[in-house]
């Protein structure tokens, strides 16, 4: 077995599967934040919560763990990428040493009987992990609460070719009649654009070069399509499911959502392509228990039974599983983190409904 790529396969067939989701607004979700949380779950759950966890991990739950560790290692081998993992548990919850031991060393700790000051340091690490990107955990720690695992995820690069900024007002496209802050760039590396064609429709793409070999991707769809109709036909592109066209060989008119091609004069004979693109920063926050299909939450939720045999001797059940993620696209390059958690109590406890604003 190909563990890398497999477990890079199905990280993002969870992603894929989330983004089909999303139905308006801004949104910014990393699958790749949750997917090592649930594979560790799946290992040691069992029954009906074991099989939901492993059709949303898209793997065999019986070697789940050591796929999330593929996938960890992977993105410690980037200089671009900073990943982490958290455990902690009540003192009194016994720990099975051969769970314990799938998890990266030094990553376990104590939750002790104040909520207030562990919900302080696990804020603490939140933000140390993310550089600060974000501020706090997503879950709210409560007298219930016997363990947290938590994952933090770091992406930073700079442009190869930095964009200048400036301020644009659109008269087409979802900003149109709005005064907006852009940022501008010319090439001509006229292949960094193109349009795909998709069952959903054409897609205009961009492709941003960062350093580290890490690229950033902006796709505009046509107005009739749903965000989650863009973000799947988008990743099914990147995938090379869907033929692109680069924009060097579209024909003169508008070839795709926000995307003009015409012939001028010009002292210079080569052609070029001016990009405009709006700066932007997003950030969200997910409560995951919202969409138990897509992630494998809803049998192991239920507080009448345990479903953990693998992780303690006491029965446990999920009680919270939250993601905070923020996005920046900046003229100099671009920042991204996303934190996961999932909480978990003793069964016969209420699951805390409880959160915080985002």
């Amino acid at each position: 077995m190909n563990w890398q790529h497999d477990s890079v396969t199905a990280a993002n067939a969870l992603t894929a599967r989330w983004v089909k989701t999303c139905s308006g607004g801004s949104v910014v979700m990393a699958g790749a934040a949750a997917w090592p949380l649930l594979a560790h779950l799946a290992s040691a759950a069992e029954g009906r919560g074991r099989g939901e966890l492993q059709e949303a991990v898209g793997l065999d739950a019986a070697t789940a763990s050591q796929a999330a560790r593929s996938v960890l290692s992977i993105m410690d081998g980037s200089t671009a990428i900073r990943s982490a993992l958290g455990l902690w548990t009540r003192p009194d919850l016994p720990l099975h040493p051969a769970w314990l031991a799938t998890l990266p060393a030094g990553v376990h700790g104590e939750l002790t009987s104040d909520p207030a000051a562990d919900q302080l340091r696990l804020d603490a690490w939140a933000k140390e992990q993310t550089g600060g990107l974000i501020a706090d955990m997503p879950l709210q720690l409560t007298d219930h609460v016997l363990l947290v695992l938590a994952m933090a995820l770091t992406v930073r690069t700079t442009w190869l070719r930095p964009f200048t900024d400036g301020i644009d007002l659109f008269e087409t496209g979802p900003w149109a009649g709005r005064e907006i802050h852009v940022l501008r760039r010319s090439t001509h590396v006229l292949d960094r654009a193109g349009v795909a064609d998709t069952p959903t429709g054409p897609l205009s793409l961009l492709r941003v070069m960062g350093t580290d070999g890490i690229d950033v991707h902006l796709v505009l769809g046509d107005d009739s399509m749903k965000p989650g109709q863009v973000l799947t036909a988008a990743m099914d592109v990147l995938a090379g499911l869907h033929p692109t066209t680069p924009a060097g060989l579209l024909r003169a008119g508008s070839p795709g959502p926000g995307m003009t091609v015409r012939h001028g004069r010009d002292h210079a004979p080569d052609d070029v392509l001016n990009v405009t693109v709006p700066r932007f920063t997003l950030a969200s926050t997910h409560d995951l228990l919202d969409l138990p299909e897509v992630f494998g939450l809803a049998t192991v939720t239920d507080p009448s039974r345990g479903h953990f045999p693998g992780i303690s001797t006491q029965p446990l059940a999920v009680s919270q599983a939250r993601q905070n993620a923020v996005a920046t696209f900046q003229a100099t390059g671009f920042e991204a983190a996303a934190t996961t958690a999932l909480g978990a109590v003793g069964v016969g406890i209420p699951p805390n409904t409880n959160t915080r604003p985002a």
